[in-house]
C-alpha cells in the first residue's frame, strides 16, 4: 500500500499546480473577459431577488443580473428562486396566509410550503423578502418587496442609461414542467415581455437559462436570444465524484418522457454536441469543472485539515480540472459556471480562505462567465492585473 500523502504536501502540490495554470490561462470562447452575473442580485449582502439587491450588484460591477422566474395565480411573472416561498419571504409569519400552506408535487417530490402559484400578484406584493442563508446578514429582512420581471427589465434599462454601460438580465425559467401543468407556462410570457423591451436578437443583453431541455428546444424555435443549458447534481462524494440523486439527477422533462440520461450525460463530449443544437451555452455546477476530494485518514474518516473540528469544503483538496470547458468550446458552447460564495467554509483548502484565489483558478480554465453571490469580489478578481 502506498503511504498516505501528508495534507500539507498535498496542499502545496495543488497550490503550485494552480499557480502554474493561472500563469497561462485558457482563453474564453470569444476572447473577451469573462461575464460576471450577480447571482440573484448581490445575494451575499442583501436578500436575494430584490430590486435593492440587483442595484447593489450593478453598483459592484456585475455585467448581468439574474432574475429567477415563477408565475403567480393570475399569470404574472415574478422573481423568486423557487415557487416555494417560505425560505425567502416572510409568508410563514403572515396569519392571513396561513391557510395557503399546502403540499404540491414539484419535480416529482411532495413539497409542503406556500406556493407563488396560489397567490395573486397583489397578494405577493404584500410579502417581504428575507435572507435565505442563516449565516448571512439578517438585518435587511422584512424591508424589500418581491419584484416582477417587468421591474427588473426597467431597472436594467435605467441603470444602463445611468452608468453608461449595458446591464444585461439572465432570467432562469424555474420548473417549466411544473408551471405548464398548472396552466401557467412561463416561456411565451417571457418572450413577450422581452420583445416589448426591444430584446429579440442574439446580441440583446439577455441570456435565458433552464435546467430542463424541452423548454429550451421550444424557445430555440421561437427566438434568437441566447439560451443556456444548466447542469445540476445532488452532491459531491468523498473522492470528488458527482453524486446524482432525484430530483437533481436529470432534467425533469427527462423523467416525464422516460429518458434515461442524466445531467452527467449532458456534459460528455457527445452530450455537449447535442446541447449545441438548441443552446448557445452550458451552465454546469462548479464541481463538473474542477472537483475537490476529502483526504481520508488511516481510520477511514475524512481528515480535518484546518483542525476546526468541522468537516466542510475547507477540508477538501482540488483535483485536476476536467475537459468540460475544452469540449464545450470545441463545439462552440460558452461556459458559465455557478455559484461562487466567498465565505471561507465554502472554499476548498487550496484557496486558503481567499475567494480571489478561487475565482482566478476557475477563470484560468477559460470559463466564459460565472455567477457570484458577491459580485464585487468576482469583478475585482477578474480585472486584477
Amino acid at each position: 500500500m502506498k503511504p498516505l500523502l501528508q495534507p500539507a504536501t498535498m496542499l502545496a502540490t495543488f497550490v503550485l499546480a494552480l499557480a502554474a495554470q493561472a500563469q497561462s490561462p485558457v482563453p474564453t470562447l470569444d476572447g473577451k473577459p469573462a461575464l460576471i452575473a450577480g447571482h440573484r442580485g448581490a445575494s451575499g449582502y442583501l436578500p436575494e431577488h430584490t430590486l435593492e439587491g440587483y442595484k447593489l450588484a450593478i453598483e459592484q460591477g456585475a455585467d448581468f443580473i439574474e432574475p429567477d422566474l415563477v408565475a403567480t395565480k393570475d399569470g404574472h411573472l415574478v422573481v423568486r428562486h423557487e415557487p416555494m416561498m417560505s425560505g425567502t419571504t416572510d409568508v410563514a409569519t403572515r396569519p392571513e396566509f396561513a391557510a395557503r400552506k399546502t403540499t404540491r408535487k414539484v419535480d416529482g417530490v411532495d413539497t409542503t410550503d406556500w406556493f407563488a402559484s396560489d397567490f395573486t400578484l397583489a397578494e405577493l406584493k404584500t410579502l417581504r423578502a428575507k435572507q435565505a442563508f442563516a449565516d448571512r446578514d439578517q438585518s435587511h429582512n422584512g424591508k424589500y418587496e418581491i419584484p416582477t420581471l417587468q421591474q427588473v427589465i426597467d431597472l436594467a434599462k435605467a441603470e444602463s442609461a445611468r452608468t453608461g454601460r449595458t446591464i444585461g438580465i439572465y432570467p432562469e425559467i424555474k420548473h417549466s414542467t411544473y408551471h405548464s401543468a398548472l396552466g401557467l407556462a412561463i416561456e411565451d410570457k417571457l418572450l413577450d415581455q422581452l420583445k416589448a423591451a426591444g430584446w429579440t436578437e442574439k446580441t440583446s443583453p439577455v441570456i435565458i437559462q433552464s435546467f430542463e431541455t424541452a423548454n429550451l428546444k421550444y424557445l430555440r424555435g421561437k427566438t434568437q436570444l441566447r439560451l443556456i443549458q444548466l447542469v445540476d447534481a445532488d452532491d459531491v462524494d468523498k473522492d470528488g465524484g458527482i453524486v446524482l440523486a432525484a430530483p437533481f439527477d436529470k432534467p425533469y422533462d427527462f423523467v416525464v418522457t422516460g429518458d434515461k440520461r442524466t445531467f452527467k450525460d449532458l456534459v460528455t463530449a457527445e452530450g455537449l454536441k447535442e446541447v449545441r443544437i438548441y443552446a448557445d451555452g452550458v451552465g454546469p455546477w462548479k464541481p463538473y469543472l474542477m472537483p475537490a476530494k476529502q483526504v481520508i485518514g488511516d481510520d477511514g474518516k475524512p481528515r480535518d485539515l484546518n483542525g476546526d473540528g468541522t468537516i466542510d469544503e475547507r477540508d477538501r483538496v482540488l483535483l485536476p480540472p476536467t475537459d468540460v470547458v475544452k469540449n464545450a468550446h470545441a463545439v462552440g458552447l460558452f461556459v458559465h459556471t455557478w455559484t461562487f460564495r466567498s465565505e471561507p467554509k465554502r472554499l476548498a483548502s487550496d484557496f486558503k480562505g481567499d475567494p480571489a484565489a478561487e475565482y482566478k483558478a476557475y477563470l484560468a480554465l477559460g470559463i466564459d462567465g460565472l455567477f457570484s453571490d458577491f459580485p464585487d469580489q468576482a469583478v475585482k478578481a477578474r480585472d486584477a492585473k
